[in-house]
């Protein structure tokens, strides 16, 4: 009798930033795959499988605003228009999220998503509350709003023709050079002091980016949308995020120098943040793409987040502590003041805010 092996972990998957289906916290049972001899191609069989699919499920939700009270975090209130992305990004701390669906953090946080189609319907009816107060919303801080389905469903584009319509203000953050589709509505925001939009640049090596962040732009590309939006008169801030100690953290200097050739006015950053189970799916990247800086990378992290792999506490949890913490901190510093960039935000004009009127299903009508 043959007694069945532990099944190796997959190799990298093409366009995806992680090949496997972790279990997520909430599930019930353990299962390790083992290789029965079953499953062994037969000869002449390379065992490739077809790449997996991108499925896409609809969504009518109650609710769009999120509030958030985090003193780290500089919103109140924010939408995410989808749920996963499929930019595939390998170290997303956004990616625990799909635990609470009952799907994995892994694979399935880039290939199942669900779109809330109702999104612009439900921001229009909660902006229209008596009791709502108007404060800046940031679209995009746990999924990216402009994430290639974004092109089909034009969810996004919908809500910000709804704050648009009122003159609410607004912020983005995305990895996505799609967000030039919208600057016939972000432009004039902009004008009125009622928009942002925030470009994350994560590296200037585009092999390392394809590795990283698969299906996110390039990075020449993303400087090309933030030289764009520049150009059109909107504030663009960059986010050297995540800094990841021997992987992009070197660049950090260069990113900058380069984010201020394309126009942008603020330089903000964030390091590497592992939570849940994002640790050890970045654990396997490692292995998988830079084995040989792997225990030297998660033994700087660890030295940032107080000997863990993740500390959420919000005094430290965006920026780390510790020496070379404080050292990142400096280096952004500087390279800012050395390019001209503040590390200030814009404060946006919520004075101009109009509570939407009338029913839009009904205005279409004439």
């Amino acid at each position: 009798m043959t007694t069945p092996h532990p099944v190796a972990p997959p190799g990298p998957i093409k366009g995806r930033g992680t090949p496997v289906r972790i279990a997520h916290r909430y599930e019930r049972d353990q299962r390790e795959a083992v290789d029965d001899g079953w499953e062994t191609p037969p000869e002449g069989d390379d065992g490739e499988r077809p790449p997996p699919v991108t499925q896409v499920s609809e969504e009518r939700v109650k609710t769009i605003l999120s509030a958030n009270d985090s003193p780290d975090i500089p919103f109140d209130l924010s939408i995410n228009p989808y749920r996963g992305c499929e930019h595939g990004c390998s170290y997303c701390y956004a990616r625990p999220t799909h635990s609470y669906l009952n799907l994995s953090p892994g694979l399935d946080f880039e290939t199942r998503l669900v779109a809330k189609v109702n999104a612009a319907e439900r921001l229009r009816a909660e902006l229209a509350r008596p009791a709502y107060r108007p404060s800046p919303i940031n679209i995009g801080s746990a999924t990216d709003a402009y994430q290639p389905v974004e092109r089909r469903l034009r969810i996004t584009r919908a809500l910000l023709e709804v704050l648009t319509a009122c003159e609410h203000p607004f912020s983005i953050i995305t990895k996505s050079a799609g967000v030039e589709r919208d600057l016939d509505l972000i432009a004039p925001a902009a004008r009125r002091r009622q928009a942002l939009v925030f470009i994350s640049i994560t590296t200037l090596d585009a092999g390392l980016a394809r590795r990283l962040e698969p299906r996110a732009a390039s990075p020449q590309r993303r400087l090309q949308a933030v030289k764009r939006l520049s150009d059109a008169g909107v504030p663009v801030g960059v986010n050297v995020a995540p800094i990841i100690p021997f992987v992009n953290e070197p660049e950090i200097e260069r990113i900058v120098e380069a984010a201020a050739r394309a126009g942008a006015r603020s330089v903000h950053y964030t390091v590497l943040r592992l939570p849940w189970e994002v640790a050890p799916l970045f654990r396997q990247w490692l292995t998988q793409h830079v084995p040989e800086r792997a225990a030297r990378v998660m033994a700087r992290v660890q030295e940032m987040r107080g000997g863990k792999d993740y500390e959420a506490d919000f005094a430290t949890r965006m920026k780390g502590a510790g020496p070379w913490a404080e050292l990142i901190r400096q280096r952004i510093l500087k390279a800012a003041l050395r390019q001209g960039l503040t590390r200030e935000r814009l404060v946006l004009d919520v004075s101009r805010f109009r509570p939407p009127t009338g029913d839009p299903a009904q205005q279409t009508l004439f």
